[in-house]
């Protein structure tokens, strides 16, 4: 299948092309930006005149900042193409209901994605939480947003998200492997009095059986970067670190090459997506999402050292 990339970004350049290129279901037929490019790949400027000129491209990847993001995906379900969501997936819940809605009027496939579902030992989480009874879970997220996102001033802006842009990863991955819904009980943001989005902070979850849920994110960290998830249950511990990548019970390994057949979070994406546009078929998860907008509705807020480059 023939598919654009829009947005050619860090994370274009670094992920979704490799992805592209590896895979046995997608060409990349057309790049639209104002700035990237991929060497050997049709390039363009304008999203409208790519569309109208290629009507062959049935499929586009969305790699733009969230608030852009809509007015794109809107002209491209409108033209009849499906679309591939970078995560977060929009700027508002709002306008991902809107998307779906429009989505499912034109008969086209969209993906929200997320990529950190994507990680190696997800899965055998999931399957080991599956029957045992959850006490504490503990996300602790914390990286140097100077090493990751370098001159990005959209993500310090309304609608970047702050230190929820990593954080939504951590909480698409416990939104998957948990049995049983939870929801935000109460949170602290804490803003640099330089800039309007957070930069820390701290979450608290209701869970339907009373275990304690809470998640630490911050994009101060420096030297080691932690990506980690520990779930304490009856039957023992269950550590994710690396964002996933790998998995402990009672410090064990644990989880085996076989639970990740296909190597890479993002060839999975690619190949979910093929699978979607094959089925004529849509998925819209949005509870990580949720998470994050119940935060800001439900924080506190907290002024803190300014942030600078």
């Amino acid at each position: 299948m023939l598919v654009a990339l829009v947005g050619i970004g860090k994370i274009a350049l670094d992920q979704h092309v490799p992805a592209i290129a590896g895979s046995p279901d997608w060409e990349l037929a057309a790049t639209v930006s104002r700035h990237g490019s991929v060497e050997g790949v049709e390039a363009w400027d304008d999203f409208t005149a790519m569309l109208e000129a290629r009507p062959d491209i049935r499929v586009v990847s969305l790699c733009l900042p969230p608030v852009p993001r809509f007015a794109y995906a809107a002209e491209a379900i409108r033209a009849g193409r499906h679309v591939m969501l970078e995560k977060p997936p929009g700027a508002t819940l709002s306008e991902c209901h809107a998307l779906q809605d429009m989505a499912r009027e034109m008969r086209v496939s969209l993906f929200a994605t997320w990529h950190s579902r994507e990680a190696d030992k997800v899965d055998a989480a999931r399957g080991w939480l599956s029957d045992k009874t959850l006490r504490r879970l503990t996300v602790t997220w914390k990286e140097d947003v100077r090493r990751w996102h370098p001159g990005q001033a959209w993500i310090w802006e309304p609608g970047g998200l702050g230190v929820f842009d990593p954080g939504i990863n951590a909480l698409s991955i416990v939104t998957k492997i948990l049995p049983k819904p939870i929801h935000l009980s109460g949170a602290v943001l804490k803003f640099p009095e330089n800039r309007q989005t957070p930069i820390a902070a701290d979450l608290a979850f209701a869970h339907p059986d009373g275990a304690e849920v809470t998640a630490d994110f911050d994009w101060r960290q420096e030297g080691d970067q932690i990506w980690t998830i520990e779930a304490e249950t009856e039957a023992g511990t269950l550590v994710l670190s690396d964002g996933g990548a790998r998995m402990t019970v009672d410090g064990a390994e644990a989880g085996t090459e076989e639970d990740a057949p296909l190597s890479g979070e993002y060839p999975r994406l690619y190949a979910a997506m093929a699978r979607l546009v094959r089925d004529g078929a849509s998925d819209v998860d949005l509870a990580p999402m949720r998470h994050v907008a119940d935060a800001f509705t439900l924080g506190r807020r907290e002024i803190v050292a300014p942030f600078e480059e």
